[in-house]
């Protein structure tokens, strides 16, 4: 029992050593994210997670046991009875308070994540082959998001551009969509196209764009910063070239933003100024040109 004891101090010893090892199997993870819903969604992945855990261990515990116990080779013999109402209902009940423990937080979950009411902003995001546009339903500022110009020129064939070199290559775009700092955000999702989907790892939501449906999903970032997402759905030939960054900043700064866009909507879309015309001729001026011909 010691030996166990310590082989279990030296490996958990070694575990807590290895912090590169350690790291790199956090990646493999559901990240904790930036919104309240991306850390209920993380913290019922591991509620869910170590259930699933206590239940292969004592599941394949109680195997290897019986194997290792009950073997011919230390006299064991078949069981004389065929039945038990008492295991069978054991084996009934104990799954179904399981699955009913498990399913009353996740159903809890589901419903925080479908409402969306009392939003603040809403946006459209429609995507296309093979980029993002962002329309800021009653605010009048709409603009596309497509992958930036440095990414674009170094996947090409033959551009000798190491990606390497590039910062954030194919995460990174000319236009990110742009939101206020602990704020829910509401965001309808379509497609002019084919099927989309739009995802924000450190937002904890992803959701299909849909030729002719819309989907909706909401957010609250809770940090400023950049955060960055991909299509997640097969879309064509450039499906892995179509990022999405949202920067997500405070009030003050999204507000200036806002009204810098707005501004710029509309001086693109004033009317061209007229070319001043010359008044038109009268019956007396045309009857003089005629007489002066003449």
């Amino acid at each position: 029992m010691k030996m166990v004891k310590r082989a279990l101090a030296a490996g958990a010893a070694s575990m807590l050593g290895a912090t590169p090892a350690m790291a790199a199997w956090s990646d493999l993870n559901l990240r904790v994210g930036v919104t309240p819903l991306s850390r209920e969604i993380y913290g019922l992945h591991m509620l869910i997670l170590w259930i699933c855990v206590a239940i292969a261990v004592a599941v394949f515990g109680v195997m290897i046991y019986s194997i290792a116990t009950f073997r011919k080779s230390k006299g064991a013999v078949p069981a004389s009875f065929d039945h038990s109402t008492t295991a069978e209902v054991l084996w009934t009940l104990i799954p179904v308070f399981i699955l009913v423990a498990m399913a009353i937080p996740a159903a809890r979950t589901l419903v925080r994540i479908d409402d969306s009411s009392g939003s603040d902003l809403t946006i459209k995001v429609t995507g296309y082959q093979w980029m993002w546009q962002y329309e800021y339903v009653g605010e009048d500022v709409s603009f596309f998001s497509k992958l930036a110009q440095a990414s674009n020129e170094a996947r090409q064939l033959g551009s000798g551009i190491d990606p390497a070199t590039v910062p954030n290559y194919l995460l990174d775009v000319d236009r990110p969509l742009v939101v206020p700092q602990g704020t829910k955000v509401r965001v309808l999702i379509t497609a002019a196209d084919v099927i989309h989907a739009w995802w924000v790892p450190d937002f904890g939501m992803k959701k299909d764009a849909i030729p002719g449906y819309i989907n909706e999903l909401w957010f609250n970032a809770e940090k400023p910063g950049v955060y960055r997402g991909q299509c997640a759905e097969l879309c064509g030939r450039d499906h892995g070239f179509m990022p999405i960054v949202v920067e997500v900043k405070v009030r003050k700064e999204f507000d200036a933003w806002l009204a810098a866009q707005k501004a710029a909507m509309q001086a693109s879309n004033a009317p061209a100024t007229k070319v001043a015309q010359a008044p038109p001729i009268t019956d007396e001026q045309t009857t003089q040109r005629v007489a002066n011909a003449e």
